[in-house]
């Protein structure tokens, strides 16, 4: 299970996100931070306040003055669990400060930029979220009172009682919204939300272009 002291930062695919650091000492040329998702062992992003340079994601990572950690650009593939350790002489200082990073993105099943009327689309909604050690993500977000609603641009909950929608939630971690464009549809949004005990932590929006 995760620690008292555990942040947890809900982040739409795009954006950019500041993860809060262990700024016991200021001087962040002490500073080291460790990424880790479920499909990767731990790598080092930071070294002692040096960014490495062997990583992909390198050009999209900074150092902030208060020793936090900035990433750019957010993709869906950034989730998962950060770690901050500060050194002086080889030895820790303080506490780690540690993150979980859980990142709403949303897909279509279309490629195209523009939709015909009359043309079905359906929209994808994942959360990705670092699970602990033989606990799915299902399991997880349920236990934590998390929950992924699709909503409409006056921010009324999409319901399988609409009949113009098909709502489906295969897990507990993606839902789907499927439905048949009408020529008012163009320029509508939808937007998928996710909620932590009932607060809306981030949310991502779809517009609809009609051709």
């Amino acid at each position: 299970t995760s620690g008292v002291n555990d942040d947890h930062v809900f982040i739409s695919s795009g954006e950019n996100v500041r993860l809060p650091g262990n700024n016991a000492l200021h001087d962040c040329t002490s500073t080291s931070w460790t990424y880790n998702n479920n499909n990767s062992a731990t790598v080092e992003l930071i070294g002692l306040g040096i960014k490495k340079k062997d990583i992909k994601r390198h050009e999209r990572l900074s150092l902030g003055s208060d020793c936090s950690l900035n990433i750019k650009n957010i993709t869906e593939e950034d989730y998962g669990f950060y770690t901050c350790r500060q050194y002086v002489n080889d030895k820790q200082q303080g506490t780690d400060a540690r993150v979980y990073l859980h990142v709403l993105h949303v897909s279509s099943s279309s490629s195209q930029t523009e939709i015909s009327a009359g043309s079905s689309v359906t929209l994808s909604c994942q959360l990705y979220s670092y699970s602990y050690t033989g606990v799915s993500c299902d399991d997880w977000i349920r236990s934590e009172g998390i929950q992924l609603f699709w909503v409409n641009q006056a921010g009324v909950k999409l319901t399988i009682s609409d009949s113009r929608y098909q709502i489906s939630a295969p897990g507990h971690c993606n839902i789907t919204l499927t439905t048949t464009l009408l020529n008012e549809d163009d320029n509508r949004e939808w937007r998928c939300e996710v909620t932590h005990r009932n607060q809306v932590k981030t949310s991502v929006t779809y517009t609809v272009k009609s051709s």
